[in-house]
């Protein structure tokens, strides 16, 4: 707790970047293609956002965070394309639409993450335009700021205040982005705000620890992570110090998380809520940046090469990406090679297997264990992805918009959300017992894992999400150096006959060739499916591109490769699966039982 600080930046801008800042700026979009490339493309989407109509109070069902964040995006990308260019266009546009925000009746904060992110546009044209704004404008985009952002946090109600998710850091970065631009007309305000956020943010950035693995997933990881880093970047820069937040176990390692998270294909392991496109994040500049580490930005950089090609289809959700300007500066150092196996412990945990880091064509395995109950969980636990030849052949559906299930009248944070088919077991690749689901309670730690020359591999105990259908549970996923994987479940029943399904999700073409073999075609590239054990179950195909309720969305393509059988009262089974990347040319690695790993 601090009682007070002096501005170590004084005037405007000062929140991410100062006058003195701009002309280093120029010169490094003019020092090589690929910040030419960026600053053109910048200038292209400002350019784009002027044509677009003047925001209004508009809700989709009980947000408001589609008018916040399409503000936050246009003021993000005027600003920046004012800095590169100096035309008063960009200006004018801006204020026009910051004064129009200005004039709602609120910014919603019955869901507050809309009025977050709505301070924080307005924070960032405040500080970044506020030579060019009327001294009529600077009065009402302060008021604004100050009533409609920070004033409408203070209620004691706001749930958000203390609590571990991503709505905490979104909404203290937000409010501390808008307290740090208008410090100096509102000190008492801003100083409670300041401090609020020192204390309480704790509770979002304990998130982290133990080694960096994001409960929420890693598309959540993008969006809390971005506005601690916003949130981290100004108060470094404003009052010299981040308070040491940047510390919080587990933070700076979250990086490599992220890093380990995306397969060659270029596209997350999409687990619990997450999104799959990676897109090119600003925040990871800033990481790389604070560890002088270049393999940070790896996938960033190979997205910003195809910038000019490509375009918005490698960037995803854009409305930070302005800041890539002032984050992507100099040359940071390679630390040598990089580990292929990576393993996150905490509320959900998660591994990350793959054979090579420069070949395409790798082999990539994700494996998460973890708990239904975390925050925007699934029941996922034991879902895995796997690719090879470039081909995700075992996938995640992810998830489905929210507005869309609670228009038709779900409690999608109560006890509707299990109906739905992408939340539920019935969606992913996990064990299903009887057809029952798993329990949402249960928790499912990683118990061993390990990595040598010539294999890697990861078990998990999911005894506890089946507690009352199994007497216990381990799923374990090794990847050969050859390329090849083994999946394994090892069961022990109860007192009574049980019905098993274990399922896996492709988009791939399946024929089965025979009882125990399926072979798998996609993008001309092929993978051979095989059942080891055990001998007396039957291997089936499942469409599921249409479920059966109305309200849940379709999966063009999609399919459960299932494998389906009796487990006898009171004894032990074990499923073992062979996945043979077609570009293998021999086939007899030996499947040794998990208990041998």
């Amino acid at each position: 707790m601090i009682r007070g600080f002096e501005l170590t930046k004084e005037g405007h801008p000062r929140l991410f970047y100062s006058e003195d800042d701009v002309a280093l700026l120029r010169e490094r979009v003019n020092a090589g293609p690929l910040m030419s490339d960026l600053s053109d493309y910048v200038i292209q989407q400002a350019d784009r956002l002027l044509d677009e109509p003047i925001l209004e109070r508009q809700l989709e069902g009980r947000r408001l965070l589609g008018v916040s964040r399409e503000c936050l995006r246009r003021i993000m990308y005027w600003s920046m394309a004012y800095r590169l260019t100096d035309s008063k266009i960009y200006t004018l546009r801006a204020e026009q639409e910051m004064l129009a925000v200005a004039a709602f009746e609120d910014w919603n904060p019955d869901h507050f993450l809309d009025v977050a992110e709505m301070t924080t546009a307005l924070a960032v044209g405040y500080d970044g335009l506020y030579h060019s704004l009327t001294m009529d404008s600077q009065v009402t985009i302060r008021n604004a700021i100050l009533n409609l952002g920070l004033k409408a946090s203070l209620d004691s109600k706001m749930w958000w205040l203390n609590y571990p998710n991503n709505w905490n850091q979104v909404c203290h970065g937000g409010m501390v982005l808008g307290a740090l631009s208008i410090y100096e007309d509102t000190p008492e305000v801003s100083l409670e705000i300041v401090n609020r956020a020192l204390t309480q943010v704790q509770s979002g950035l304990i998130m982290y620890a133990p080694d960096g693995a994001y409960p929420e997933g890693p598309g959540y990881w993008a969006y809390g992570t971005s506005y601690s880093v916003m949130m981290m970047a100004a108060l470094e820069r404003v009052l010299g110090s981040d308070f040491d937040l940047s510390k919080t176990p587990g933070f700076m390692a979250s990086a490599e998380y992220i890093l380990h998270a995306v397969g060659p294909s270029g596209v997350f392991f999409n687990y619990s809520d997450s999104g799959s496109n990676p897109g090119i994040r600003p925040e990871l500049y800033w990481f790389a940046q604070q560890q002088n580490q270049s393999e940070l930005v790896r996938l960033s950089e190979h997205n910003l090469r195809h910038l000019r090609t490509q375009g918005a289809r490698l960037i995803g959700d854009d409305r930070m990406l302005p800041l890539l300007l002032i984050w992507r500066v100099g040359c940071y150092q390679s630390s040598g090679s990089m580990q292929t196996h990576w393993v996150g412990h905490g509320e959900n945990p998660v591994a990350f297997h793959r054979t090579s880091w420069t070949d395409d064509d790798a082999t990539f395995v994700g494996l998460k264990g973890g708990s239904p109950g975390a925050s925007h969980g699934h029941m996922d636990v034991g879902q895995f992805v796997m690719e090879s030849d470039g081909v995700r052949w075992a996938v995640d559906l992810g998830t489905q918009p929210y507005h869309e299930l609670e228009a038709a009248g779900l409690d999608i944070w109560g006890g509707d959300r299990w109906k739905v088919f992408r939340f539920g077991s019935q969606g992913h690749g996990v064990l299903m017992v009887d057809g029952a689901p798993q329990l949402v309670d249960g928790v499912a730690p990683i118990v061993a894992h390990h990595a040598d020359a010539s294999k890697q591999y990861t078990i998990v105990d999911t005894s506890a999400v089946y507690g009352g259908q199994l007497k216990s549970a381990q799923r374990g996923v090794a990847v050969y150096q050859d390329g090849i994987v083994q999946i394994e479940d090892d069961l022990e029943s109860l007192n009574r006959t049980s019905a098993v399904r274990w399922a896996m999700v492709t988009h791939a073409d399946v024929d089965l060739t025979y009882p125990n073999r399926a072979l798998l075609k996609q993008s001309e590239q092929t993978l051979l499916f095989e059942l080891l054990s055990p001998e007396s179950a039957i291997l089936e195909v499942i469409d599921i591109s249409q479920p059966r309720n109305e309200y849940d969305a379709p999966n063009p393509g999609a399919k459960l490769l299932c494998v389906t059988f009796n487990l006898a009262a009171s004894s032990i089974a074990r499923i073992s699966i062979k996945l043979i990347p077609g570009t293998v040319s021999e086939s007899d690695q030996a499947m040794p039982p998990m208990s041998d790993w």
